[in-house]
């Protein structure tokens, strides 16, 4: 008995490192999003602060929501960031022409830090107020282990089906929207021929 209760001692310590470690990428990532100045660097520390996130979602057993983390924001938006970012060109530098070498940067006109100290010192007040006061019943309950995939496919298919194929249709919809938009057109002549 004592062999068991010192490997779940272990293996929840474990846990809480890991939490640790994933909120602490998090963390760092979202700060260095927020501090750089450099646009293609902003994405890459957004990487981490998603990959942070999704280590966050397989934590608290929610692993469906991970897979998606990692599959729509890192693998579709993040790349798209990035592409859009290395492949638009940048305007010329005050010392005229293009320098290739200089980093995209996107300056904002608004410094005012105060403002935003102001506003996140309240948002900080405010989510703190409610989380002393809260109670956590589900705290005292023993953590048990199980997937949530299986749990979102059947009411995806049973109980949200009907929602589940109108979002289908409206994403097709927009995809043959967006093909037809970007196809090239044709200049028509005043004779009629093509």
């Amino acid at each position: 008995m004592q062999e068991n209760k010192t490997g779940l001692t272990i293996f929840a310590r474990m846990i809480e490192l890991a939490f640790y470690g994933f909120a602490l990428l998090t963390l760092i990532g979202a700060l260095a999003v927020l501090l750089t100045r450099n646009v293609l660097y902003g994405a890459f520390f957004l990487l981490l602060t998603l990959l942070g996130v999704a280590g966050l979602f397989v934590l608290a057993s929610a692993d469906f929501l991970a897979v998606a983390q990692i599959m729509i924001y890192v693998g579709g938006v993040l790349v798209l960031v990035i592409f859009g970012v290395m492949l638009t060109s940048k305007t010329a530098s005050s010392a005229g022409g293009n320098d290739s070498q200089r980093p995209n940067y996107i300056l904002t006109r608004n410094r005012n830090w105060l403002v935003a100290l102001l506003v996140a010192g309240a948002l900080f007040g405010a989510l703190y107020s409610v989380l002393v006061r809260s109670t956590y019943v589900l705290l005292n309950r023993p953590a048990v282990w199980q997937t949530s995939v299986d749990t979102i496919g059947k009411q995806l298919m049973t109980e949200y089906v009907v929602p589940f194929e109108i979002a289908g249709i409206l994403l097709l919809a927009a995809l043959v929207g967006a093909a037809y938009l970007s196809y090239p057109r044709k200049a028509n002549t005043s004779d009629g021929t093509h």
